[in-house]
């Protein structure tokens, strides 16, 4: 028994060291491919935080959700598919022994295309007195088509590279025998949270003038991998 383990081991440890000695004898070229995109979101989250505090108790929050709702109507939101309640709570606040007051609060989720509806969400909503609005995260509906295109690219890319190196010592590069995805460092990541905060847009004080949707665009998304890519070399 002692002679037969004995025997694996030297068996399972000569097939290592040929394969090994197999992929070290093999000239290969190693080159990395890049490549990037970048793209206008056709997602935007915005979120909104409905806070019976902020009117001093002077609308209840059951109206305020009721004058929300009516004007993101007004704008041509649709309701059933793009906004989501995301939190409801109850804040309990002792002010004295026998004294106790509810500070309900809800938050919400509306969905937008394009920067111009997201600038009509913020400015009517302003108008009505909710002015607790930030841009949660951004996204693209086709998001995983454009990351599969940009790795195509970035393999494509090492090729050319790959190609255009051992032309010039006059070879050429076989069969790939060796892909690797790189992680990449930084950039955006779909669904992360945007940092922008949007605050006070509405009308100047005593202005009969109503505000009017900014001409403003979103940071384009940017998409970006790296492959390393191992080449046959001839």
């Amino acid at each position: 028994m002692k002679n037969l383990i004995i025997a694996f081991v030297l068996l399972f440890s000569s097939t290592f060291a040929f394969g090994q000695k197999n992929f070290i004898d093999t000239n290969f070229i190693e080159v990395t491919g890049k490549a990037e995109m970048e793209i206008t979101p056709d997602m935007i989250y915005l979120k909104v935080l409905l806070n019976e505090k902020d009117t001093k108790n002077k609308i209840s929050l059951s109206d305020l959700e009721a004058k929300m709702v009516a004007k993101l109507k007004e704008i041509g939101t649709d309701i059933t598919k793009n906004l989501l309640i995301k939190d409801f709570s109850s804040n309990y606040k002792f002010y004295a022994l026998s004294k106790r007051e509810i500070l309900l609060t809800k938050e919400y989720q509306i969905l937008v295309n394009d920067a111009k509806t997201a600038s009509k969400v913020l400015i009517g909503l302003e108008d009505i007195g909710i002015s607790n609005v930030s841009i949660d995260r951004v996204d693209h509906s086709k998001m995983e088509d454009f990351r599969r295109e940009v790795k195509v690219n970035a393999i494509k890319a090492a090729k050319e590279k790959a190609e255009s190196l051992t032309s010039a010592i006059g070879q050429t590069i076989g069969k790939a025998i060796f892909i690797q995805e790189i992680e990449p460092r930084g950039g955006y990541v779909p669904g992360a949270s945007n940092t922008i905060m949007i605050r006070g847009m509405s009308s100047i004080s005593g202005s009969n003038t109503r505000s009017q949707p900014l001409d403003v665009d979103f940071e384009k998304i940017k998409i970006e991998y790296s492959i390393l890519c191992k080449f046959e070399l001839k």
